[in-house]
C-alpha cells in the first residue's frame, strides 16, 4: 500500500515536469534571442510585468470590471435559464412553448450575434453583458431541465402517497432531485461566460482586462497579454472552484459526495 502511495505521488510531481520544462525552454530562448520578445514575451518578463501591474493597481481596477461584467451577464443568464427551466420542466405546455425556442437559440453561435448586439445596443456597456448573459443561459436550462424530467418516479408516488400537494412535490421532491443537473449547468455556464468574456471585451472597451490586450497588441507588449490570458485562466478556475465549492456543502446528502 505505501509503494502504491508513494509510486501515486511520484506520478503526480513527475506531471509538472513537462510544464517547468516549457517554461525553461521559453526562458532560454528568449534570453538567447531565439524568440523575439515581440513574438512571445520571457517568463520571467511576465512575471515582472504582474508585479508591476499589480503593485500600480492597474490590473486590480481593470480587473474589478471584468468581474462586474461576468457577474451582471451571469446573473441575468442564469436566473433566465433557471425560470425557463421550471416553466418547461415542470409543466407540458410550458414544454412545448419553451423548448424548440431554447433549442433554437442552442444552434445559434453566441458570438456570431455580437454585430447585432452592437446594432441593437451600440458599443457601450449593455452588449457585453447581453453577450455574458446569452451565453450562459442554456447550459443552466438544459441540465436544471433534464434533472427535472429526470426525477425518480417511484420518489413522486411515495410523495403523493404521503398526501404531499403538488407544490410539496415540486419544493421537497423534484427541486433537491434536480439540485446537482443544476450546479452542473452552472459550472459549464461560469466557464463559458469567461470564454465570451474574453471577445466581448474586444467591443469598444475603455477599461477591463480586454481593454488591456487591445492596447498591449497596439504596442506589441506580449508581456502584458500573456498577464491577462492567465488571468482570464484563473477567473475560469476560481469559477469552477467556487461551484464545487457550493456543490459539496449543498449536496451532502449524497453518499459520493461526503466520501470524497
Amino acid at each position: 500500500m505505501s509503494r502504491l502511495k508513494h509510486l501515486t505521488n511520484t506520478l503526480n510531481n513527475a506531471r509538472w515536469l513537462s510544464p517547468l520544462l516549457l517554461l525553461a525552454l521559453l526562458e532560454v530562448g528568449s534570453r538567447t534571442g531565439l524568440i523575439p520578445e515581440r513574438t512571445l514575451a520571457a517568463p520571467s518578463r511576465v512575471l515582472a510585468t504582474l508585479y508591476g501591474m499589480m503593485v500600480s493597481g492597474e490590473l486590480a481596477d481593470n480587473l474589478w470590471v471584468s468581474f462586474l461584467r461576468i457577474a451582471a451577464g451571469l446573473t441575468i443568464g442564469v436566473t433566465t435559464g433557471v425560470v425557463l427551466a421550471l416553466v418547461a420542466g415542470l409543466s407540458r405546455r410550458g414544454e412545448v412553448t419553451v423548448d424548440p425556442l431554447m433549442q433554437i437559440k442552442r444552434t445559434i453561435p453566441t458570438l456570431a450575434l455580437t454585430p447585432l448586439f452592437i446594432v441593437w445596443f451600440g458599443i457601450g456597456e449593455t452588449p457585453k453583458i447581453a453577450l455574458i448573459a446569452f451565453a450562459s443561459i442554456f447550459p443552466v436550462y438544459l441540465n436544471l431541465y433534464s434533472g427535472i424530467r429526470g426525477t425518480d418516479l417511484r420518489l413522486l408516488e411515495s410523495a403523493r402517497s404521503l398526501g404531499l400537494s403538488r407544490a410539496e412535490q415540486v419544493w421537497h421532491v423534484i427541486l433537491p432531485g434536480a439540485l446537482p443537473s443544476l450546479l452542473v449547468g452552472l459550472r459549464y455556464s461560469l466557464s463559458i461566460s469567461v470564454l465570451v468574456l474574453v471577445v466581448a471585451e474586444q467591443i469598444n472597451a475603455s477599461a477591463g482586462l480586454g481593454y488591456l490586450i487591445n492596447n498591449a497588441r497596439d504596442f506589441m507588449r506580449t508581456d502584458i497579454i500573456l498577464v491577462c490570458l492567465m488571468i482570464y485562466a484563473a477567473l475560469g478556475l476560481a469559477a469552477d472552484g467556487l461551484v464545487r465549492a457550493i456543490e459539496r456543502r449543498a449536496l451532502l446528502w449524497r453518499p459520493e459526495i461526503v466520501a470524497a
